[in-house]
């Protein structure tokens, strides 16, 4: 199958996005939800942003503050030697872990998926307790003329995910809280199964640190039950360390299509293929022995977090799948390739495996 890397890749990185506040930095922007609106490919980004500051002994934590009901910078000294600072992304007092940078989604558009007009506002920021490390990796999925977003949200309690939907991204309105922490990952259905919605999710034990694909129903979109656990590590395999589902299903003759991640234990983020039963998506008929696509391009073995590729969109144009992908936690890329292709891959390798 031909999987086409776009030329002008990456097509949105950290200089293309206007800072939210004068004395905030743009470090990364990535991992964006997808969809097609008013014949205009849309991406809602994640804009991760560090606080900017000249003096170097001091490290700025920018943070959602309940309290004031504003975005705050909680400010810590270097010289302090009861605070860990190794690690870029985190301060570590004794009592509590911040995050060093905070996320927000910022809309873009384009007519032709590749070259996007980016708004200087956020579209959504972190605006509760929840949400007080800020909000990160959207997915958007279509229903019943609503846009659905649900992200995961970042606080000291840990990560729960949240739903949001909206008719024409300019109005939005939140819903809550649908998965308990530490859950993500969250790929919501575009319609209903036998009369239930589904949605994919990845909640992790924190006694045996198992990061897998479940699965679950509701019959609101909010309130979930029927878990079952739909994938897991594969040893020997690109997904022997951690996997998630990375895109929203979309529906085919052969199943459900899911694009999911798959991590190994040397942090290398590739992107497999699954299958999974159009009347009942609890089954999986098939799943990706190799990655669909592996870090392999220069701009995606390099960055902040190297040779990571992250989905979290896509969409499709007669034939064409537009597959959108956060590339070392830094920029938002895209590959090309047929559905038709995809389909007859997956075809023959279930009849090699009969």
């Amino acid at each position: 199958m031909k999987i086409t890397r776009n030329i002008n890749n990456p097509l949105i990185t950290p200089k293309d996005v206007k800072p939210s506040k004068k004395d905030f930095k743009v470090i990364g922007t990535f991992n964006a939800g997808v969809a097609k609106v008013n014949q205009k490919f849309l991406l809602l980004i994640r804009v991760a942003e560090k606080y900017h500051t000249n003096d170097p002994e001091i490290v700025g934590v920018p943070m959602y503050s309940e309290i004031d009901d504003k975005i705050i910078i909680k400010k810590f000294n270097r010289k302090d030697k009861t605070i860990d600072f190794t690690d870029p992304r985190f301060v570590k007092t004794k009592e509590q872990l911040y995050l060093t940078s905070l996320s927000h989604f910022r809309l873009a558009t384009s007519t032709d998926g590749v070259h996007f007009e980016i708004d200087d506002k956020p579209f959504m920021i972190a605006s509760t307790y929840y949400e007080a490390y800020g909000i990160e990796d959207p997915r958007i999925t279509y229903i019943d003329d609503y846009y659905y977003i649900n992200y995961s949200a970042i606080s000291m309690s840990g990560v729960v995910t949240c739903l949001a939907r909206t008719k024409d991204f300019k109005e939005v309105e939140r819903l809550g809280i649908i998965f308990l922490q530490d859950n993500k990952d969250v790929a919501i259905f575009p319609e209903k199964i036998n009369n239930k919605y589904y949605a994919l999710n990845r909640p992790v034990s924190a006694y045996f640190n198992k990061p897998e694909m479940w699965i679950a129903a509701s019959n609101d979109l909010i309130s979930y039950h029927d878990h079952k656990l739909l994938a897991s590590l594969r040893p020997n395999h690109f997904d022997n360390a951690r996997i998630g589902a990375s895109t929203p299903p979309f529906k085919t003759k052969i199943g459900w299509i899911e694009f999911y991640h798959g991590a190994s234990f040397e942090d290398k983020y590739c992107v497999g293929v699954m299958v999974l039963d159009l009347n009942d998506p609890s089954k999986i008929l098939y799943r990706s022995e190799e990655p669909l696509i592996e870090p392999s391009a220069s701009y995606e073995q390099k960055g902040f977090m190297a040779n990571v590729l992250f989905p979290c969109g896509q969409v499709i144009e007669n034939d064409m799948i537009y597959l959108y992908y956060g590339n070392s936690d830094e920029n938002i890329c895209l590959i090309t390739f047929s559905l038709n292709e995809l389909l007859t891959m997956i075809k023959l390798e279930l009849n090699q495996n009969e």
